[in-house]
């Protein structure tokens, strides 16, 4: 009997293996880096105005809305910035989570939009969900430091 719980399906193209093997690592570096600087970016005009955003999440049910409005520009901008270089990757990374769920009703719920108009901030949501299980690998600054949440 095989043990399946611990054997990886053999690969069709056997000789592609180093290279998933050699660029793994690195390809999870772009995909963190690139989710942390496309949330600094989506921060950008928020964190120039961090209160800017208090009536739309007043009418998301959020209260104070000078409270959350500023909470929402740090998240998205510092956030950011702190899952692209890997430090406290995975608390940054739960944080942008949450925002992007709230997204996800918005569009979905609020907006009425559906899965069409959610499709993207579920999308986002799971990347950030998996840089919340993951963490940073050894291409960040919680590596540097050897320590992580």
């Amino acid at each position: 009997m095989t043990d399946f719980s611990t054997s990886r399906p053999r690969l069709i193209i056997p000789s592609l293996g180093s290279i998933y093997s050699a660029l793994g690592e690195s390809a999870e570096t772009i995909l963190r880096v690139a989710a942390g600087l496309l949330l600094v970016t989506h921060g950008y005009g928020k964190i120039l105005n961090p209160f800017g955003a208090s009536g739309m999440v007043e009418s998301l049910g959020f209260y104070p809305g000078a409270f959350w409005s500023p909470l929402l520009s740090a998240t998205e901008f510092f956030g950011g910035i702190l899952i692209a270089i890997g430090l406290f990757t995975r608390p940054a990374a739960f944080a942008a989570m949450i925002v992007l769920a709230v997204t996800v009703y918005f569009h979905g719920i609020v907006q009425a939009e559906g899965l069409m108009g959610a499709e993207k901030s579920i999308l986002w949501a799971l990347i950030m969900f998996y840089f919340v299980i993951r963490g940073a690998n050894s291409h960040s600054v919680d590596a540097k430091l050897g320590r992580q949440f």
